[in-house]
């Protein structure tokens, strides 16, 4: 896979803020694990809990595409959106003939919709790569975030800050959008126990963060997968009372994930609240699309709310060298806590459990950014254990 095919994988979806719900739930749904018992939160997440499910015709006729776009030419790949009741795909120029079957074979799992993009991905990407050459220290633009719709682009300014002078200077071809937001900043149950499982307390020298799910690469080997700001390879991972885990390995410094080698994992994650000792199984891993809903099951989070975060819609992903997912507790609650980091992202599978959709790293308020798992796929090579 060239290097710009195998960023498309983390490109489907980039960010239009549209609603999704739709009528029909499966009726045998499984809703372990998202965040339904009684408290404050019940009818939010209960209602994101029905959206993600409601959403599951539209993320397997997304897969559809993506996996042709993946395969053939996608110069004119612009992103795909997950709306009301369909899938949207822009594209710039005529569509390939391969897209076009693709998009036929997925219409049988939900409606889709072609829509003329202005700008291709690719073309958006390249002019983002521009401006982020320019955003040094004390620049007034924090992040460059690149619309599925194909329009052009997005700056994220500090608050106060002016960035009239930044964008005036910006040398590129396509219409830009400022908005005025907090950066997303680090994120940093209680006692696991071998097999090790994702959404657990793990230590880290003077760092604690949350496991991720255990995954497997194509040598058989078996890791923990967690946010690469927790630690360094060489330190030493235990559980809160001291337990030996491993000794994290491989970290990918600016995509914010490492891997903890450790041959005793199952593919379970913690679901409950910050003593709780519920699990859910994890099925497998899934791409992430602009508009999708997500919970997020970190251990801080957990243990002050008694439940994973749901609700999590996504928005945006970043073009800067860290290639993260931007999403939103719809609820206006925090999205994520100190100590959540590593932890799991993560949707309903429709048999029954949950499917692996990515890793905590940073927060700032409702607002919350994650690394999805085909990135992790890419770097380390790894699949669910």
């Amino acid at each position: 896979m060239t290097p710009a095919r195998a960023r498309l994988t983390t490109l489907l979806g980039t960010a239009l803020l549209s609603a999704s719900l739709l009528s029909a739930t499966p009726a045998a749904a499984d809703t372990t694990g998202f965040d339904t018992t009684a408290s404050d939160t019940t009818a939010s997440t209960s209602a994101g809990l029905a959206r993600m499910l409601a959403q599951q015709p539209l993320v397997r006729a997304a897969d559809v595409i993506q996996a042709e776009v993946l395969r053939g030419d996608a110069a004119g790949f612009a992103g795909i959106v997950l709306r009301d009741h369909h899938v949207q795909l822009w594209w710039k120029g005529e569509v390939p003939k391969a897209i076009t079957a693709a998009v036929g074979d997925a219409t049988r799992h939900a409606p889709v919709r072609v829509e003329a993009a202005a700008h291709s991905n690719t073309e958006l990407r390249a002019a983002a790569a521009v401006l982020d050459a320019k955003r040094g220290p004390g620049s007034p633009v924090h992040a460059v975030k690149v619309p599925a719709d194909g329009s052009g682009l997005v700056l994220a300014a500090h608050p106060g800050r002016d960035a009239r002078s930044f964008t005036a200077a910006a040398d590129v071809d396509v219409p830009i959008t400022t908005v005025h937001e907090q950066p997303l900043t680090d994120v940093s149950r209680q006692n696991d126990a071998p097999p090790w499982k994702g959404g657990a307390t793990i230590v880290l020298g003077n760092a604690a963060c949350t496991s991720g799910v255990a995954v497997r690469n194509g040598a058989g080997a078996r890791f923990l997968l967690t946010a690469g700001h927790c630690g360094n390879p060489g330190t030493r991972v235990t559980d809160p009372t001291g337990e030996f885990i491993g000794t994290a390995g491989a970290k990918h410094a600016d995509h914010d994930i490492m891997l903890i080698p450790t041959g005793n994992v199952v593919n379970q994650q913690y679901v409950g609240g910050g003593d709780s000792s519920a699990t859910e199984v994890v099925r497998g891993w899934g791409d992430v699309y602009t508009g999708e809903y997500l919970c997020q099951s970190g251990v801080t989070s957990a243990r002050e709310t008694g439940n994973p975060v749901c609700d999590i819609k996504v928005l945006f992903f970043y073009s800067d060298r860290e290639d993260l997912v931007e999403g939103e507790q719809m609820g206006g609650r925090p999205a994520a806590r100190p100590g959540d980091s590593g932890g799991p992202v993560y949707g309903p599978s429709s048999a029954g459990g949950v499917i692996a959709k990515g890793t905590v790293t940073r927060t700032a308020g409702a607002r919350i950014g994650f690394q999805d798992f085909r990135t992790a796929n890419r770097d380390f090579g790894v699949h669910i254990a």
